[in-house]
């Protein structure tokens, strides 16, 4: 049964449902399909892809992760900043919008879901850890910007190239500047300004879906001003279609593989930091490594029906938590309501007006930046909100998958620089010189250490090692050579309160019987 459950996680849960809780489960799945409907539509626009593409994106993934999952409130997706990083891999490689992008984008999800699997299958899960919260802000305001950016062309009217970097559309901006079409231009400011005042008014309405179907009224009965300004394509109504990949084509998976890891990880971070927090509120625990398997599940099914690359949606998630979901079969109503309005709303959705799109994407780059969390990084830790900036800045200056893996490592080099220098408290107790270490020993602070040993002014040192977790092999050979010094000056060294695996590493290096560091309690 433990194996079943393994395999079919829902197994533990969908049995305790009864009418009430499917009843209420079904009423917040509809409030969750319609918040969907134009951010997975704009999300698709972001991503260089077809509108309906960002609608099978919200049907397939969302139902395998759901089902497979352990969070009961965490709803997938596509998301903005997913979009960008897909847009900004594949754009160089295709025409967007084409057959071989749309291709490449759902290859590039297939070995995204299975390097999420593998890390799950693994249990790797703290993998992920390594992407730290101030790398993850840093990420979203940066992609925030770079979307914003991007949509501002729609916004003024404009049919400019897309461009690989902000820096650049913000050039192509300013050289077309004369070129901006004020009908276009009142569609996207009027979607901006009422959004944010539905948002202010009344914020637990669908605000984005009511300023595009306002937007689109008006532009429908006032075709002699607005007729010329483009709308959303026209697509067939149907289910996600079952989507070949090129599975064989071992240089271009190559080719993608970094690309793929890096949006991997990015969607496994945002998932789990969306999944703990929720956990917290609603006092649910949560198995990080189950939660990993099913985001790489959902991206490979996903892949195959048409759906790009989906991670944990904040608004969705939260709306699910607030609305008083009381199992994922939540998520899966959502899933199967939107897979309703795909088949039926075709036409409505090919009325929307592309500078009306702009503007609720706008929205929705606003809604991304965390201010309150920024804020609090300035005053709790600047060397994280150092990390923030750079990784924001890497965003806009380089591409999206490479400022990941410079925000990782400027965390990582905050990291390494904290813990190479532990705090050491240094007093004189008898004829010996006394270290207390907080924290570990290893290759990065060895050298910290050794000269703090070298300074000491009596042949006797001590240290108090009660907050020493691990030691690698580098401190245990500097602390050997230390000791031995110590005891060619008529000394000793002593390690007070050692936990136990600490004093067998040290003894493995030469034997415990010659080991010249001596132990006590």
């Amino acid at each position: 049964m433990h194996r079943i459950l393994h395999l079919l996680p829902f197994l533990s849960w969908l049995p305790r449902q009864s009418g009430r809780s499917l009843r209420q489960d079904l009423l917040v799945g509809l409030s969750g399909a319609i918040l969907a409907l134009p951010q997975s539509i704009a999300y698709a626009l972001i991503a260089g892809l077809p509108a309906e593409y960002g609608l099978y994106a919200a049907i397939v993934p969302v139902l395998v992760a759901c089902l497979w999952g352990s969070s009961w409130h965490l709803i997938c997706g596509p998301t903005a900043a997913i979009s960008v990083v897909l847009y900004a891999s594949i754009s160089p490689l295709a025409v967007a919008g084409s057959a071989d992008y749309v291709t490449l984008v759902l290859l590039l999800t297939f070995l995204g879901g299975v390097f999420q699997l593998l890390l799950g299958l693994l249990r790797f899960g703290a993998v992920v850890n390594f992407v730290s919260h101030s790398v993850v802000l840093g990420f979203t305001l940066g992609a925030a910007i770079v979307i914003a950016l991007g949509q501002l062309p729609n916004l003024l009217g404009m049919d400019l190239a897309s461009q690989a970097t902000a820096l650049k559309t913000v050039q192509e901006l300013a050289h077309h500047a004369g070129e901006i079409d004020l009908p276009s231009l009142l569609l996207g400011l009027a979607t901006v300004v009422l959004g944010v005042t539905l948002k202010l008014w009344r914020p637990r309405l669908p605000s984005l879906l009511i300023s595009l179907v306002v937007v689109s009224v008006l532009a429908w009965v006032l075709p002699g001003y607005f007729g010329h300004v483009p709308r959303v394509a026209a697509f067939a109504g149907q289910l996600p279609p079952f989507s070949p990949l090129p599975l064989l084509d071992v240089e271009l998976i190559l080719r993608l593989l970094p690309s793929a890891v890096a949006v991997g990880m990015l969607g496994l971070v945002t998932s789990l930091s969306i999944a703990r927090s929720l956990s917290a509120r609603s006092e649910q625990m949560i198995d990080p490594d189950q939660e990993i398997r099913a985001q790489g599940l959902s991206n490979i099914a996903g892949a195959f029906c048409s759906g790009y690359l989906s991670a944990g949606s904040f608004t969705r998630s939260g709306l699910s938590y607030e609305a008083g979901a009381r199992s994922p079969m939540a998520g899966v109503f959502s899933a199967l309501w939107v897979a309703v309005f795909a088949v039926t709303g075709a036409g409505l959705i090919a009325q929307l007006p592309i500078p009306a799109m702009a503007g609720s994407i706008l929205l929705i780059c606003w809604g991304l930046v965390d201010h309150k969390a920024i804020r609090a990084l300035l005053r709790v830790s600047r060397s994280e909100f150092l990390v923030m900036a750079l990784t924001a800045a890497a965003t806009l200056l380089l591409e999206l998958q490479t400022a990941i893996y410079a925000g990782v490592l400027a965390s990582l080099f905050f990291y390494l620089k904290r813990t190479s220098r532990p705090r050491v408290q240094q007093s004189r107790e008898g004829d010996a010189d006394v270290l207390r270490v907080g924290g570990s020993i290893f290759f990065g602070a060895a050298h910290y250490l050794q000269v703090r040993l070298q300074r000491c002014q009596g042949p006797h040192v001590v240290i108090d090692a009660r907050q020493v977790n691990f030691i690698d092999y580098s401190g245990v050979d500097m602390l050997h050579r230390e000791a031995r010094r110590l005891q060619r000056l008529g000394g000793s060294l002593t390690l007070h309160h050692a936990k136990t695996h600490v004093v067998e590493d040290l003894q493995k290096l030469e034997g415990a019987d010659r080991c010249p560091i001596r132990f006590a309690e």
